[in-house]
């Protein structure tokens, strides 16, 4: 689907899609939703979250996000839509 409104799209990223706007210069990326999820200690990797999971009972709740794979092919975890991307009406649904 195309030309669609960023609530559009955004409801169809909360349902699992990937989402990317036409008019984004950097070829392949897109956008995702990670949903909440509540992590037990022993999967953490990073110290930090570790050490906090370890002090909640371990385990930690993790808020959803909205995350970005970019066009150098890394992930931009918290992803935040800039005025101009919340105006657009150029957003698409990618295939799955």
């Amino acid at each position: 689907m195309e030309n669609l409104s960023f609530s559009t799209a955004l409801d169809a990223c909360k349902k699992g899609h990937r989402i990317a706007r036409e008019g984004w210069n950097g070829k392949g990326m897109y956008v995702w939703y990670m949903p909440p999820l509540n992590v037990p200690a022993e999967w953490c990797k990073e110290p930090v979250l570790k050490q906090l999971a370890n002090e909640n009972g371990g385990n930690i709740e993790c808020l959803g996000t909205l995350r970005m794979y970019t066009a150098d092919k890394k992930v931009l975890t918290g992803w935040l839509a800039s005025q101009t991307d919340l105006l657009a009406d150029d957003w698409q649904i990618l295939p799955q």
